[in-house]
């Protein structure tokens, strides 16, 4: 952050360590600057210390960062003591997010801030997929169907997600895999 070193009480100023009074600097560390005020020949000095804090290590999280449309998600900021996102989010406040879209969380600690970002990736499909333990069987073998990319599966034709059955005949399989809002079928 930028300060600005000015006297007071004379006519002209001379600070040390390269500073110019009133002009703006980013000092890096905690540091002591003396100034030197003149006045028709007669000098005296005067000192201020600037405190450099360090800026907070600022995190951006979410429950989720890939959802459904209509879902709800829950950002929060860490790493910080407050927290201020963009956007009309409330740090720890669940909310639908309409559309894919990246979030800023601005996090302060002792007067010195930081900022972080997330992206909630909104889906209206998942990727889901039908699995079995084989494709290729013979008659009386079991098979195992499962469903992956989805919380919940349901498989038809009685066919329950993960536990084996024995196929009577070539068949095909359809599985509706749900997670929040979203819906699949494979």
């Amino acid at each position: 952050d930028p300060v600005t070193l000015t006297g007071g009480g004379a006519n002209s100023y001379s600070w040390n360590k390269g500073v110019t009074n009133g002009q703006a600097f980013n000092p890096i560390s905690t540091d002591t600057y003396t100034v030197t005020g003149t006045t028709n020949g007669c000098s005296n000095t005067a000192q201020v210390t600037v405190t450099v804090k360090p800026k907070p290590t600022v995190t951006a999280n979410a429950t989720s960062t890939s959802i459904c449309t209509g879902d709800p998600v829950t950002l929060t900021g860490g790493g910080a003591t407050t927290y201020s996102w963009n956007k009309g989010v409330t740090d720890g406040s669940p909310f639908n997010p309409p559309s894919t879209d990246t979030y800023t969380v601005t996090g302060t600690t002792n007067g010195c801030s930081n900022t972080a970002q997330v992206t909630v990736t909104v889906s209206t499909t998942l990727p889901l997929a039908a699995n079995a333990t084989s494709t290729s069987i013979c008659t009386g073998e079991p098979v195992t169907l499962t469903g992956s990319g989805a919380t919940t599966y349901s498989w038809n034709k009685g066919v329950t997600d993960g536990q084996a059955f024995n196929p009577t005949a070539t068949d095909t399989y359809t599985v509706t895999g749900t997670s929040g809002n979203c819906s699949n079928t494979d």
